[in-house]
């Protein structure tokens, strides 16, 4: 391989093979590489102007030596280049053969890539011919399919990557899928153990292998390779240093830190005024208020039924008055009938597809998507939607069906402005949101907040709260939830959420179902926003199934806390005014994720990484820097083992007991009850 150096990029060149590394903030690097003439000019995740850093680079000469005939070193010695480059604590170094290694400020390997070929500088001789990382051309077109490998290690620990419904917090072992569908956002960062963090910088469908015998990261159509890797001495460097990279979370409105009402779904304007009157009435805090979807004319005309919602702009101003927000929620989906459909098709503001009828949906409608990655068909849809909602007052938009949810996902059918879905789809839900953020932004709204169903990488610095999707009601279903919280914070998404209860299946009349309930309740008041939602059935059904030609839709049971008897609205009350006396509290750890992009929902090694028992504690959390949560995820259980960090005394948040660290105790956890400890030098109001 042959390097050369421009500025504080080192460039290596072998035959059409160009890669690039440079660095990219504080003790990292971006490693670029293509087979095209030129490189490819997407910065996809990661900001256009990181902060200036002087790399130092350095290029020598060496030998190549066939260790069968190294007796005759100087008659068949073979001239190459071997090259490295240093950013703080961070460096990258070539072998002559152009195998890349990753070092620490220490010296200490943090990765290497993966190579099982001939190697004459060290001897090692493997003719299997595996390379390390591959650009292979598919046949018959002008894209590539990459392969990027690295070795794997043993006492590697890896977490982030997203959302992905499983139990397992620890991701080695695990095969992902670099896509998104209802359920799971792939947003591809990692954090490994062994000290550094690692962002998959392509949105093209894929996949990552975290295997024991080497690491593996697939796109299966693209343009090149492109990943930036950063090295610290604790997670929380490592996390900074990335959030540095793609962006932070803007502060939390101060209507994301208290309780969000939310059913499948209010049918009328007289319906959400007279559950937010209840609210008050009781004299219940609430902050936010939902209006679900279906409550417009038809999918893609992006705004209210005039029959149901007869004066939105009244509506809104009495919950206002009340200290209310409205949340309303948008669909990407653009129904044939729709009136935006025409304009919108002329304009190539919609997904198209290679073949077939282009209908990417067909419930509730015949719909097609509009196309987030152009930026025309952002700014028709914020227009219609500012005109219809945020002119009468809405602050606060419900961005659904994010990745979008395709019906069936067959990637290789669909194509964006930005190219095919298989190289760029995982954009859409970053650029959903980016649409309504811009929009708001120059409307001058500061502090958006907006909830949306998937993410990637950068997706934060848009002001997306991402919830976890369409959940089963069931305790396995809310057990997977704590390690998509921790894993979504992990990957640099702050802002998350779920359907407190479950979406799916949730008998209101089942004595089991509020058992989950109230469990899933104390969870959701240690998640980054409290937000009551789900279907509750039974069912109700519409008295007219269509109206002038659209399908109308069900709605659930109710939903609200006095919805399931005295004794469990008394629970869920108490848990509410708890979340408000620890307003303060969750205000300053939103500060911190917006200044430094900390998640709000720690992992136990992400505040003590120096314990190894905490890399290994998988069903408690951090909430913030001092309170330290341990949920209930059994249908009958009334007590649990805890894990205290050694180093620290804790504190029984309901008995404030003193108790030393570095011990596992057993727990008392009756119904209304949640484990909670804090560090034993603060002092919170937890309990009243």
């Amino acid at each position: 391989m042959k390097f050369t150096q421009i500025g504080n990029r080192l460039i290596g060149k072998n035959g059409s093979e160009t890669i690039w590394i440079e660095p990219w903030g504080e003790n990292s690097l971006r490693v670029r590489m293509t087979k095209e003439a030129n490189m490819d000019v997407n910065d996809w995740a990661l900001i256009d102007q990181p902060k200036a850093a002087d790399a130092k680079i350095v290029i020598q000469e060496t030998e190549l030596i066939e260790p069968w005939i190294k007796e005759e070193r100087e008659q068949h010695a073979l001239k190459t280049q071997v090259a490295s480059i240093q950013n703080g604590e961070i460096t990258a170094s070539f072998n002559g053969e152009g195998w890349l290694t990753f070092k620490n400020s220490e010296g200490k390997i943090l990765t290497e890539e993966y190579w099982r070929n001939r190697d004459r500088i060290d001897r090692y001789c493997v003719p299997l011919r595996v390379d390390g990382r591959e650009l292979k051309p598919i046949t018959g077109a002008s894209d590539y399919m990459l392969t990027l490998r690295f070795e794997a290690y043993e006492d590697e620990k890896i977490f982030g990557l997203g959302q992905y419904q499983e139990k397992v917090l620890n991701k080695k072992g695990a095969i992902l899928e670099l896509a998104h569908r209802n359920c799971q956002a792939s947003v591809p960062f990692m954090l490994s153990s062994r000290g550094y963090g690692f962002l998959w910088n392509n949105p093209a469908i894929g996949t990552v292998t975290f295997g024991t015998n080497r690491t593996e990261w697939i796109a299966n159509s693209t343009k090149k390779l492109d990943y930036f890797i950063t090295a610290g001495k604790t997670p929380a460097q490592i996390e900074q240093q990335y959030a540095n990279a793609v962006g932070k979370a803007p502060m939390m409105p101060e209507y994301g830190l208290g309780f969000w009402q939310c059913k499948l779904r209010y049918k009328t304007q007289a319906e959400v005024l007279k559950v937010a009157r209840e609210y008050k009435r009781r004299g219940i805090p609430i902050d936010v208020i939902v209006i679900d979807f279906f409550h417009w004319t038809k999918q893609g005309d992006f705004k209210f039924e005039p029959r149901d919602w007869p004066n939105p702009d009244a509506m809104i101003a009495e919950l206002k008055e009340m200290g209310i927000e409205l949340m309303v929620s948008v669909w990407p989906t653009v129904d044939s009938r729709s009136e935006n459909f025409g304009p919108m098709s002329k304009e190539g503001y919609l997904i198209s597809a290679d073949r077939g009828m282009n209908i990417n949906m067909n419930w509730m409608g015949e719909t097609v998507f509009y196309d987030t990655t152009h930026p025309g068909a952002r700014d028709y849809v914020w227009q219609a939607c500012k005109k219809n909602y945020y002119d009468k007052g809405v602050r606060i938009f419900w961005l659904d069906e994010a990745e979008p949810e395709f019906g069936p996902y067959d990637f290789d059918n669909y194509r964006y402005y930005q190219g095919p879905a298989l190289q760029c789809t995982n954009i859409y839900p970053a650029m959903y949101a980016k649409g309504f953020f811009d929009g708001m932004t120059e409307a001058g709204q500061e502090n958006v907040c907006n909830l949306v169903r998937s993410a990637w990488a950068g997706s934060q610095r848009y002001g997306a709260l991402i919830w976890s999707g369409d959940v089963s009601s069931t305790f396995r279903a809310l057990r997977e939830q704590i390690q998509i919280g921790l894993n979504m914070g992990i990957a640099g998404i702050p802002w998350w959420t779920t359907d407190i209860g479950g979406f799916l299946g949730g008998d209101v009349q089942d004595k089991n179902f509020h058992e989950l309930l109230l469990r899933w309740f104390a969870f959701g008041v240690f998640s980054p926003v409290l937000r009551l939602h789900g279907e509750r059935v039974p069912h109700i059904q519409p008295k007219q199934a269509v109206i002038d030609g659209v399908t109308q839709m069900f709605t659930g049971s109710d939903n609200e806390v006095w919805s399931f008897g005295e004794e469990n609205y008394e629970i869920m009350k108490k848990y509410i005014l708890m979340r408000e006396r620890l307003r303060p509290y969750v205000r300053e750890c939103m500060k911190e994720a917006h200044e430094k992009g900390t998640p709000v929902m720690r992992t136990m090694f992400y505040e003590f990484s120096e314990d190894e028992a905490c890399w290994n504690a998988d069903t408690q959390y951090m909430f913030g820097p001092d309170i330290l949560v341990a949920p209930i995820f059994e249908l009958g259980q009334r007590s649990r083992k805890v894990y205290l960090p050694k180093n620290q005394l804790w504190k029984n948040a309901k008995t404030n007991e003193i108790i030393e660290g570095g011990q596992v105790v057993t727990v008392e956890a009756p119904i209304g009850e949640i484990p909670l400890f804090v560090r034993a030098e603060k002092e919170y109001p937890i309990y009243a």
